[in-house]
């Protein structure tokens, strides 16, 4: 009984190992008590899953895969059939998990970007961390600096003039959204340091325009 329910897992997913001679509604409370003790463990991550021991049909399948996440905080994304080539399906089923996540909310990236380094996204980016001089960003979508903007950003780069770029220091050495291209002025005088203030550029007539960014223009900002 101590053992009717094993946990193992690799880099993608875990593989649940059920016992197949126990009356199936004590293996669904075996597994709630086995994921509920070992929740802390495996955080709050997406993950794929794949059962070994006992063969299972799709409603005892979906019913253990709501038990596990009413006992953990893991969000289960697909069932694998587990096979040799089992890490490499977890895998493939991630990849296109994130890549689909990814559509409706962006990507992230956590740390500074240093100069010679560049980030590319086919969609929005939001970097937490700041961007070096000589750093670039190249997006499809929109891009938010969680940090300090002093390298190279590129929005819209597909052509889109609709995108917008947030700094909570805006000072790029480069700025372009969609075909719209702005420098920073080399021979401008330094200014006495200020507290740093978020700002929003975007395009409106073909310009460039570098504001404060405030709750009115966050109302008219389209995310995607």
């Amino acid at each position: 009984m101590k053992n009717s329910v094993v946990i193992k897992g690799n880099k993608y997913g875990i593989i649940v190992v059920l016992d197949k001679e126990l009356p199936f509604d004590e293996l669904k409370q075996q597994v709630a008590d086995k994921f509920s003790e070992s929740g802390s463990f495996w955080g709050k991550v997406s993950v794929g899953v794949a059962f070994e021991g006992r063969e299972l049909n799709n409603s005892e399948q979906f019913e253990l895969i709501e038990i596990i996440q009413d006992n953990s905080e893991l969000t289960i994304v697909c069932i694998v059939d587990n096979d040799t080539h089992t890490e490499e399906r977890f895998k493939n089923a991630i990849d296109e998990h994130l890549e689909e996540a990814a559509v409706h909310n962006g990507q992230f990236y956590r740390g500074t970007l240093r100069s010679g380094q560049v980030l590319e996204s086919e969609y929005s980016l939001v970097i937490l961390g700041d961007v070096n001089p000589g750093a670039k960003i190249i997006s499809a979508g929109n891009v938010i600096v969680l940090g300090a903007l002093k390298g190279t950003v590129y929005a819209g780069i597909t052509g889109d003039d609709s995108s917008f770029v947030v700094a909570l220091e805006m000072s790029p050495m480069q700025i372009r959204i969609g075909n719209v291209i702005a420098r920073s002025a080399d021979s401008a005088p330094r200014k006495k340091a200020q507290k740093p203030e978020t700002k929003i550029a975007f395009v409106e007539n073909d310009n460039i325009y570098i504001e404060p960014l405030n709750k009115e223009v966050l109302n008219d900002l389209r995310f995607y």
